[in-house]
């Protein structure tokens, strides 16, 4: 089912649902002020025990093939940025720097990162090596991929997911979402790896990494010049990996130079600090 029709049974489960309580917001506004609410049918619970699951397994099949943390430089640098933004993800939500973090560096070819649900994240060698990134640069990368986890878009995706089985009719009763054992964490790695996140959950990812980054010490304006990279990367197309096909290139540079001006006094804030 595409992303339009997706949304449109969203929509009519959010409004059955709000009687049940399974619409919100995940986060507080932050200066850059998002605030939507979202269609939450799958717990927290769920999507957090999947992406731990999930996560494992990945590691598993990176050691093995001798693919995990290879460079142990990369690793630290890596590791580094992320101790620098984690703090401030309480700026968005309370409970955020409590998570059980994770961060590893997968040698791989594709030019990606992500942040499963609950803060885990991987950052792929090719993104690192191929754009000949900078730490602002991957700053802005990793704090786009923490937002998403912090604004749970992948709950809101499986909770879409669920939503498109079936009609829900505004005061019925909404579709059971249990879930247990291994399809906790196939549910989970469809909705990181095989669903595209919408424009709305882009644009939110990229106000608030922009945030993020400004407020540990990390130029916001990179934002800007890593989506040039990509996109000439990508030749002139919307770019691999984590920067979605959603939002056309001219929009998103606007949205980016926009919010990335607004946060730079908390930039500067943290350069003093």
């Amino acid at each position: 089912m595409n992303s339009r029709n997706s949304m449109h049974w969203a929509g009519l489960a959010c409004a059955a649902a709000i009687a049940l309580g399974a619409c919100g917001t995940t986060t507080q506004q932050g200066a850059v002020g998002v605030n939507r609410s979202q269609l939450l049918m799958v717990s927290s619970e769920e999507m957090n025990q999947g992406a731990r699951q999930e996560y494992a397994k990945i590691l598993q099949g990176g050691a093995q093939q001798g693919a995990l943390n290879r460079d142990p430089a990369q690793t630290q640098r890596v590791r580094q940025i992320a101790q620098r933004l984690i703090p401030h993800t309480g700026v968005f939500r309370s409970d955020a720097p409590g998570w059980q973090w994770e961060v590893n560096v997968l040698s791989s070819k594709d030019v990606n990162a992500w942040c499963m649900p609950g803060g885990k994240i991987a950052v792929y060698t090719a993104l690192i090596e191929r754009l000949s990134i900078t730490d602002d640069e991957l700053a802005a990368v990793m704090g786009h991929e923490i937002a998403h986890a912090l604004r749970e878009h992948s709950r809101e995706r499986a909770s879409q997911m669920k939503a498109s089985q079936t009609a829900v009719a505004i005061g019925a009763a909404v579709l059971g979402v249990g879930q247990t054992g291994a399809s906790l964490g196939n549910m989970v790695a469809q909705v990181t790896f095989n669903l595209p996140n919408s424009r709305l959950q882009e644009t939110e990812a990229d106000r608030i990494g922009v945030e993020l980054a400004a407020r540990g010490g990390y130029d916001p304006h990179a934002a800007i010049s890593l989506w040039e990279k990509m996109a000439k990367l990508s030749g002139g197309g919307s770019g691999p990996g984590f920067l979605s096909t959603h939002p056309s290139p001219d929009s998103r540079m606007k949205d980016l130079t926009e919010y990335a001006a607004k946060v730079m006094p908390l930039y500067e804030q943290s350069r003093k600090r």
